[in-house]
């Protein structure tokens, strides 16, 4: 039944009721039988002039009637025709959906509440920015404050490019880490609990409900470090550094300055970085509303978390072969500190080998079972006990 309440202050003094099946409208106010001669036979709608004389009449001392009456809610209102047995519909409760009794001085309930700004990204932020700025203090005493204390040499000028383009994929890849970490932790707390259906700890929920924002920042600061990456032969000081390198060789009799190992180092790791990036892009414009809203859950799934893992794998890989062989050269602990690309693929390298080891057959379809249902009863009874304690 579709009901629809009017307020009688607004100059309504009958409540209309709408039957959705029948299509019945009953006017609970205005009453056809009270009116003398107000149907005729020979015309529609024929009644004499006394007859609306007084129904005006009437309704003008009802209106009054209604001025003088205070304000009450809608569900203390008791004024009923007691006479006929009708009661008001403004006694009765509708039921409507997604209706809202709003009382005359009250607010609808979502402007009660003020907006948040960006409360799902907040996180993920506050991550990034921490990450960022211990990336960068660590990448400046490293590139600028070494050399100007050992060698007195000023490196400044790498601030802008070279400094920034080192921090941008270290916090890139770590955020991506930091999506795929939570599901980790969540598949190892389901095999210790031996149920799906008891609750994650409120951090690893918020955690996990972020993963989105992590992802997405992620991306953008993979993309960043691909333009960065692609303005290098823009720079002055590159092309000073490109006479300075043409000079020596023609002052050591050089004819050909190939290196085969540091062209398939660079080859390598461009062409990783390349699809690792177009990976991302296709997550990226997955979680978009309307794109995920038109794959099944399958589909969406097998995007987001195969892929997701292939792009995390990629990275990773881009970062160890773009070190090549300077994970054993000794000139690259500055102050027995090790370089920036050791730190930045340790986290992925830790999930991934999490990955893998959740991956084996034993574990995989007991995670499986418990996904869908299952529940282990000597951990469950064990949980239940501890709990009553």
């Amino acid at each position: 039944m579709l009901q629809r309440e009017r307020c009688p202050a607004d100059g309504d003094l009958g409540s209309l009721q709408s039957h959705a099946g029948t299509g019945e409208i009953h006017n609970s106010g205005f009453r056809p039988d009270l009116i003398p001669n107000a149907i005729g036979p020979g015309s529609r709608f024929s009644a004499s002039p006394p007859a609306f004389v007084e129904i005006g009449k009437d309704i003008t001392k009802q209106e009054e009637l209604w001025k003088m009456k205070p304000e009450r809610n809608l569900d203390d209102d008791t004024y009923s025709s007691q006479d006929t047995g009708e009661t008001s519909m403004l006694k009765r409760q509708a039921h409507l959906p997604h209706m809202v009794h709003v009382d005359a001085f009250d607010c609808p309930s979502e402007l009660q509440h003020t907006q948040e700004f960006f409360p799902n990204w907040r996180l993920p932020i506050k991550i990034a920015a921490i990450v960022s700025s211990l990336t960068f203090l660590y990448t400046v005493l490293r590139e600028i404050i070494y050399p100007l204390v050992t060698s007195r040499e000023q490196y400044f000028y790498k601030i802008p490019i070279l400094v920034i383009n080192k921090v941008l994929p270290m916090v890139s890849i770590t955020l991506l880490a930091l999506v795929y970490l939570p599901g980790v932790i969540a598949a190892v707390v389901q095999l210790r609990n031996g149920t799906k259906y008891k609750k994650f700890p409120p951090w690893l929920d918020r955690w996990m409900l972020a993963r989105k924002q992590f992802g997405l920042l992620s991306f953008f600061l993979a993309v960043l470090h691909a333009l960065y990456s692609l303005s290098y032969p823009m720079r002055r000081s590159y092309r000073y550094k490109l006479l300075n390198w043409a000079y020596n060789q023609v002052q050591q009799n050089k004819e050909d300055a190939w290196i085969e190992h540091d062209v398939w180092r660079m080859e390598i790791y461009v062409s990783l970085g390349i699809v690792g990036l177009a990976i991302l892009a296709l997550l990226a414009v997955t979680s978009i509303p309307s794109v995920s809203d038109s794959l099944t859950w399958r589909e969406f799934h097998y995007i987001q978390s195969k892929l997701g893992i292939v792009s995390l794998l990629l990275g990773t890989v881009h970062a160890l072969i773009f070190a090549w062989n300077k994970w054993v050269d000794i000139n690259q602990f500055v102050w027995y500190t090790p370089p920036t690309f050791m730190i930045a693929v340790v986290l992925p390298t830790v999930v991934l080998m999490c990955k893998v080891v959740l991956s084996l057959p034993c574990l995989r379809r007991k995670i499986m079972k418990i996904r869908c249902g299952w529940e282990d009863a000597s951990k469950t009874n064990r949980t239940e006990m501890a709990s009553r304690l």
